[in-house]
């Protein structure tokens, strides 16, 4: 820090004494502080800590955990050059711990009022270590993670520890499948030095979980999945004080966009024999407490940051000065398996030394208390009864005395026929509630750091900029539209085919045409649709998606459940009154069984065994399978056994994570769905495809979108029809925040429509449009601009209209035949696979 001067360091000061944001620059030069200065800066750290342990309701209190430390396996696939912890097979009695010896430990702990189960491992062993993959495979386990969470529902089973989990990188369905199982997770960012990683030499070399961009990646996703999750950085490994600072502000994005992490921890590296680094100095005490007073700046009120105990020499007053507000997990029956030679402080002197700094040690949770008192968004209900039966309800601290006892790991009770049941009917009639959700200001993040992944192509649309065109460029797309349309995905071909996107006047009024013929040309003058009824049977949700206005919190005003025999219910009214389909989809209600998905397929083919069941998002598919604990594959199958014909190919919005993780926050990834969709296809099951646009995303996506519909349907043939879904803005949240741009302009309704026909000729053969979303004058205008198809009667919509649309929630077969007449085309009932009746 050469170029840091007195002078910098107080004018860094000064600004984080008014409370004004320090930027990179500022917090680094505040890291070599010294004397006086780094005095106040400790004072400035410690007053910011305390500010939010006063918002918290607990000033002057500090935390822990009285947890034990089960070393799943020792084994890993990553040579980190400071690391004892991982070792290799031949070093070790067995690969794995047994279950029995997972279960003695947390039993032992137990016993001595122990309630957190620190599940520490090596990342993937099976990956590196035939010995870790023949332990698996001979104990019936795919992979290292089934083992993790079989020895989790144990221990919650057994013995009522809470389980936390560090089993490394997670992918998105990891962590979905793994946070039924446990309230918190964790993984330490270390550093997002990435040249620490790439450079021989380096501590991370020759460690694909490393990767600082991947970790980046896996504390994202745990926000996105809503898992309270511990991170942090290790000083001292050969990073710059640049990138030192550039740790903390990622993990503060990453805090802010998803309000997850529960806790960050600043390490101090400490050197070890016998590895590649026991050379290497120890980070300094001083270091490490400048650092913790910068991250304290940095990370704000809110955040609680730690400092482990059994690595500081016993500066504890230094620590507590500096503006931590926990000590990590504490165990009085095993060791620090990653710092063997370091062994925890006796829980009562920890107690002294923080009462000799002025504060009360108070027992906490693996979930801090923030998260156990919001509940369900963060808490899976399998979970809850464990959490409650050692919480203190006030706090959400732990209750001290409570001791751990084994509880099923189960199912909630029956939570279903709840809440306002007639909201499909009362919707058109009395509306909704309130245009959104009581907790409108937390639940989607940050809304500053959402719109700063906003692309400027996405900002450029939503300016109503449309790019300019070449009229060559529009000429040379309209000519190969009418000669070889689906050639337009070729990436040779993009210039054409974004010159198209953004045509308009008498070029698109061209396109239209174009794409009209080849209407003619594959589906002949009928306008098709099909008679069914939507049963969405709950809007209870909690992933957050910012565009959506149907999720509901369980107490909102607006919320409900039906039943399983409701649902069959309106089945069988639907096919009384000539429906040969129900679409059933709901929100991801945490507390809807295992099991319900497939009752209800069952309950309708009972009810009406002849009734088409088109039904499960692919993100209701995925997370129920993660649920469950099998794979996509055999969820699908399951529900296909019970009944299930066709799913919607719903949950798509745009497939590029890009503007994905901006419009959604926490649903399934781009990759998940693909795998979904193409899986469900391979076991039989067909589905439709579908494109949300108009909200954050921009022309190039749209392309990129119809490229993996077309790239999946060569693959399985399994798409049924294209339907184009615009935005309806007036009540997403994304809208109300000032984000999203109001839905799409009539010249790209057109020209979506159009580019779908054209780009997917040859491949998907039915280009719906949605009048719910469109009405009618939009409705005719597509159909005369390549669709063939209305889609449904729908006999109750709530979807688009808790979202603002003013179109209705139902047609009446009469109605949908004077669509198609006003288009100067005959009507024709058709079945949800495209027979015609």
């Amino acid at each position: 820090m050469a170029d840091v001067t007195e002078a910098s360091i107080r004018r860094a000061l000064k600004r984080a004494t008014d409370g004004k944001a320090i930027d990179a620059g500022e917090a680094t030069a505040l890291l070599a502080a010294d004397g006086p200065l780094f005095d106040e800066l400790l004072a400035v750290a410690g007053g910011v800590r305390d500010a939010g342990l006063r918002e918290a309701g607990r000033p002057g209190v500090v935390t822990y955990s009285k947890k034990v430390f089960i070393p799943l396996t020792r084994l890993c696939r990553d040579r980190c050059h400071y690391c004892t912890f991982a070792t290799v097979p031949h070093r070790l009695p067995a690969a794995f711990l047994e279950r029995d010896e997972v279960l003695a430990i947390a039993r032992e702990g137990a016993a001595q009022g122990c309630k957190e189960a620190l599940f520490t491992l090596g990342d993937r062993p099976e990956e590196r270590w035939p010995a870790a993959r023949q332990w698996l495979d001979e104990r019936g386990y795919d992979s290292t993670l089934d083992y993790v969470r079989a020895c989790a529902i144990a221990v919650l089973e057994e013995t009522g520890l809470l389980p936390h989990l560090n089993p490394g990188v997670l992918s998105w369905a990891d962590l979905q499948r793994l946070k039924p199982v446990a309230p918190s997770m964790g993984m330490m960012l270390e550093t997002t030095a990435t040249r620490l990683w790439s450079e021989p030499g380096g501590p991370h070399f020759g460690s694909p979980d490393k990767e600082p961009a991947v970790r980046l990646r896996v504390l994202d996703d745990a926000g996105r999945v809503g898992v309270p999750f511990t991170t942090g950085i290790l000083i001292g490994i050969g990073e710059t004080p640049a990138e030192r600072i550039d740790a903390v502000f990622a993990m503060r994005r990453s805090a802010r966009e998803y309000g997850h992490i529960q806790e960050v921890i600043i390490q101090n590296f400490r050197a070890k024999p016998d590895t590649a680094m026991r050379g290497m100095p120890d980070a300094e005490l001083r270091e490490l407490a400048a650092t913790v007073a910068v991250a304290r700046i940095i990370m704000g009120p809110r955040a609680r940051l730690q400092a482990p105990p059994n690595l500081i020499a016993g500066e504890y007053a230094l620590l507590l000065r500096a503006g931590i507000d926990d000590w990590g997990g504490v165990s009085p029956v095993t060791p620090d398996h990653v710092n063997p030679e370091r062994p925890w402080p006796q829980i009562e002197a920890l107690r002294e030394q923080s009462r000799a700094a002025g504060f009360e040690l108070r027992e906490r949770l693996t979930i801090y208390p923030e998260y156990v008192r919001r509940g369900e968004s963060w808490l899976d209900p399998r979970l809850a009864a464990h959490v409650a039966a050692l919480a203190d309800p006030a706090t959400g601290l732990a209750r001290e005395e409570a001791r751990p006892a084994g509880l099923p790991w189960q199912e909630p009770d029956d939570a279903y026929a709840s809440g306002r049941t007639d909201l499909f009917a009362t919707i058109d009639t009395e509306g909704r509630t309130g245009d959104r959700r009581g907790d409108f200001d937390s639940v989607y993040g940050d809304w500053d750091e959402v719109a700063a992944h906003i692309s400027a192509e996405a900002v450029a649309a939503g300016a109503g900029k449309v790019v300019p065109r070449i009229e060559s460029d529009v000429l040379a797309g309209l000519k190969l539209a009418a000669e070889d349309p689906a050639a337009l995905l070729d990436p040779a071909h993009e210039v054409q085919a974004m010159a198209l996107f953004n045509a308009d006047g008498s070029a698109l009024d061209e396109l239209a045409r174009l794409a009209d013929d080849l209407r003619k040309e594959v589906n002949g003058e009928d306008v098709t649709y099909v008679v069914n009824r939507n049963i969405n049977f709950s809007n209870v949700c909690y992933v957050g998606c910012r565009f959506c206005a149907f999720a509901q919190r369980e107490q909102d005003a607006d919320a409900y459940r039906l039943s399983v025999e409701q649902v069959a219910d309106r089945a069988e009214e639907a096919w009384r009154d000539g429906a040969t389909e129900v679409c059933m989809q709901g929100g991801i209600d945490p507390k809807m069984p295992i099991t319900a998905y497939a009752d209800l397929v069952r309950a309708v083919k009972r009810r009406v065994p002849g009734m088409h069941v088109h039904a499960f998002s692919p993100m209701e598919i995925v997370t129920g399978a993660a649920k469950a604990g099998v794979s996509v594959r055999e969820w699908l199958t399951e529900l296909h056994e019970a009944g299930l014909d066709t799913i919607p190919g719903t949950a798509a919005e745009i497939l590029d994570d890009d503007v994905r993780w901006v419009l959604t926050k926490g649903k399934l990834p781009a990759s998940a769905w693909i795998d979904v969709v193409t899986t469900a296809h391979q076991v039989g099951i067909r589905s439709s495809s579908t494109m949300m646009y108009g909200h954050v995303d921009h022309p190039r996506q749209w392309l990129g979108h119809f490229r993996v519909l077309a790239g999946i349907q060569d693959v399985t043939g399994g798409f049924t029809e294209f339907v184009g879904l615009p935005f309806i803005h007036t009540n997403a949240p994304i809208y109300l925040a000032g984000i999203a741009r109001p839905g799409p302009t009539w010249r790209e309704n057109r020209v979506v429509h159009a580019m779908a026909r054209i780009l997917l000729h040859g491949r998907i053969g039915n280009i719906q449009c949605s009048w719910v979303k469109l009405g009618d004058e939009g409705t005719i205008a597509m159909l005369n601009g390549g669709c063939n198809d209305l889609g449904g009667t729908l006999m109750e919509e709530t979807i688009s209209r808790m979202a603002g649309s003013e179109h209705g929630s139902a047609r009446t077969v009469a109605q949908l035949k004077e669509l198609a007449a006003a288009a100067g085309r005959p009507a024709a009932e058709r079945t949800t696979v495209y027979g015609r009746r």
